[in-house]
C-alpha cells in the first residue's frame, strides 16, 4: 500500500484528488489484482496496480448510463422517455446553485415556488389557471383528495385503467381517500349511470382519457360535455385525467388525433390532469389546469407540499412550455422532431450508417410514438438490418458498448431505427456497431 501510494504514477492524482481518495483507489486495484492471481493470473506489477488505480480515479461513477435510442419507439419508457430541449436542460443546469425558488428578490420576501409555471401553463393551455405536481400519478391524486374528500368518486368501469408498472388507476383512487363508486359496464356506459352516481351520492365524476388502448366494436359512453353539464346542473365537479398531455395536433404528424389539452379545457372540465414527459416533450412532471376555484383548492391542500416538484423540475417545465407559447416546439422539442420527420431525411441517414462499414441493408420499418400514446400510433419508418450469427449476442454487444445502443430484432436481425437517435449522434452509432462486430 504505501509503496503504491508513493509511486511516480500516483503524484499526480495525489495532487488533484487527495490522499484519502488516492487509498481509497489503491485499495481497490490490490483486491482486483488479487482476485486475479486467484483465478490463475500473473502478480500484476508495481506499475501495473498503479495504473489501474489512476484509472480507476479517473471514472466519476453515476446511477445511469447514457444510451443511443435506436427501437423507433420515441417515448421508450424504460429509456427515460421524452429527451429533454437543450433550453429545458439548460434552464434546470441554471438552477443547479442557490436560486430565487422562494424568494422574491424585488422585495427580498418568501414567495410562492409556483409563480414561474402559472403565466406559460395558462397561455399554453387557455385554463384559467394551473399549477404542476411531481407526475400524472400524484396530479390525479391530488385532483381526487382536493375535490371529492371523503366523498366518492364517479367512474365508467370503461374507465378504470392500470398504467406502467402495474399501478391501478382504483389504487390511487383508494390512496386518495374517496371510495370507488363504478357505474356502467366496461364497453357501455350512459349519462343515466352518471345521474344515478350523483343520486347515490358521488362528490365527484373522474373520466379517463385511454390513451395506451382502443376500444372498439359494441361501445358507447356520453359525450365529455354533456357530463360536464350534468355536473354543473347537479353541483359536483368533473375532472379528466387526460395522460398523455399533447399540447399540438398530432394530425399533422401522420398520427391518429389525439385529444389536445386545449381542446379539453374548451369542454369545460373543471380540472384537467396530463403528463408532462410524454407528448408534452418536457420533464416528468403532472399538470392540473382549469377552474381558479379548483386549483386554489388544491394549492391549500396538504398533499400539495408532498407531491411538488423540486426546482429543477420547475426550470425544465417552464422552459418547454414556453417553447410552445413562442411556437418553437417543432423546432426545438426532441420528440417532435422526431415524429415530424420526413421519411427522406431518416432513409438517407439509415443509407449512411450502412454505407459507413459496408454491412447490412436499409430497409422498411415502423416506428411507434410509446410511453402509453396513441396505441395506434405507427409512423412509417425505416432501419438499419444487421445479420449476424447471433442476433442476440450483437444485440447485447451494443448493449455493452460506450455508448450503449439500444436495437431490436426482427426476424434474426438487429435493427436500428434512425428516427429517434438525435442527427449528432449519427457516428456513435456507426462506431459503435464497428466495434460491436470488431471490424
Amino acid at each position: 500500500m504505501n509503496v503504491l501510494v508513493a509511486h511516480p504514477t500516483l503524484r499526480a492524482a495525489l495532487a488533484e484528488s487527495g490522499r484519502e481518495a488516492v487509498i481509497v483507489a489503491v485499495r481497490k486495484a490490490l483486491a482486483r489484482g488479487r482476485e486475479r492471481i486467484a483465478e490463475g493470473g500473473a502478480s500484476p506489477s508495481i506499475e501495473s496496480l498503479a495504473a489501474d488505480a489512476v484509472a480507476s480515479l479517473g471514472v466519476r461513477p453515476t446511477l445511469y448510463r447514457q444510451v443511443i435510442n435506436a427501437t423507433g419507439v420515441v417515448l421508450h419508457t424504460n429509456l427515460g422517455r421524452a429527451p429533454l430541449p437543450d433550453v429545458a436542460w439548460e434552464a434546470m443546469a441554471a438552477a443547479r446553485d442557490y436560486c430565487d425558488l422562494e424568494m422574491d428578490l424585488a422585495h427580498g420576501k418568501r414567495a410562492s415556488r409556483l409563480r414561474g409555471i402559472v403565466e406559460p401553463l395558462v397561455e399554453v393551455t387557455g385554463a384559467e389557471d394551473g399549477m404542476v405536481v411531481n407526475n400524472n400519478a400524484a396530479a390525479v391524486l391530488l385532483g381526487l383528495a382536493g375535490l371529492a374528500g371523503k366523498g366518492a368518486t364517479a367512474i365508467s368501469r370503461g374507465h378504470m385503467v392500470e398504467i406502467g408498472g402495474g399501478f391501478r388507476l382504483p389504487t390511487i383512487m383508494e390512496a386518495s381517500g374517496s371510495p370507488l363508486l363504478e357505474i356502467g359496464t366496461t364497453n357501455r356506459t350512459h349519462l343515466a349511470d352518471y345521474r344515478q352516481a350523483i343520486d347515490d351520492g358521488a362528490k365527484l365524476i373522474l373520466l379517463v382519457h385511454r390513451s395506451n388502448f382502443v376500444m372498439s366494436g359494441y361501445v358507447s359512453e356520453p359525450d365529455p360535455v354533456e357530463v360536464i353539464a350534468l355536473g354543473r346542473e347537479q353541483g359536483v365537479a368533473v375532472m379528466l385525467d387526460l395522460g398523455s398531455g399533447a399540447l399540438r395536433k398530432t394530425t399533422d404528424c401522420g398520427l391518429p388525433e389525439e385529444l389536445t389539452v386545449q381542446r379539453a379545457v374548451e369542454f369545460g372540465f373543471d380540472v384537467v390532469c396530463f403528463s408532462g414527459d410524454k407528448l408534452l416533450g418536457g420533464p416528468q412532471a403532472g399538470y392540473l389546469v382549469g377552474s381558479h376555484a379548483a386549483i386554489q383548492r388544491f394549492r391549500q391542500h396538504p398533499l400539495a407540499r408532498a407531491l411538488r416538484c423540486d426546482k429543477l423540475q420547475l426550470a425544465g417545465c417552464v422552459a418547454t412550455l414556453e417553447l410552445y407559447n413562442r411556437g418553437e416546439a417543432d423546432r426545438q422539442i426532441p420528440i417532435w422532431q422526431m415524429l415530424t420527420a420526413e421519411s427522406g431525411e431518416l432513409r438517407a441517414r439509415a443509407q449512411a450508417w450502412c454505407q459507413g462499414i459496408g454491412i447490412g441493408e436499409v430497409v422498411d420499418a415502423v416506428d411507434a410514438v410509446g410511453g402509453g400514446s396513441l396505441p395506434d400510433g405507427h409512423l412509417a419508418g425505416v432501419a438499419w438490418a444487421l445479420r449476424w450469427d447471433d442476433a442476440e449476442v450483437l444485440l447485447g454487444r451494443l448493449r455493452g458498448g460506450e455508448p450503449a445502443v439500444i436495437g431490436h430484432i426482427v426476424d434474426d436481425r438487429v435493427l436500428l431505427h434512425p428516427r429517434t437517435v438525435i442527427p449528432r449522434r449519427d457516428d456513435e452509432v456507426v462506431r459503435a456497431v464497428r466495434s460491436a462486430l470488431a471490424l
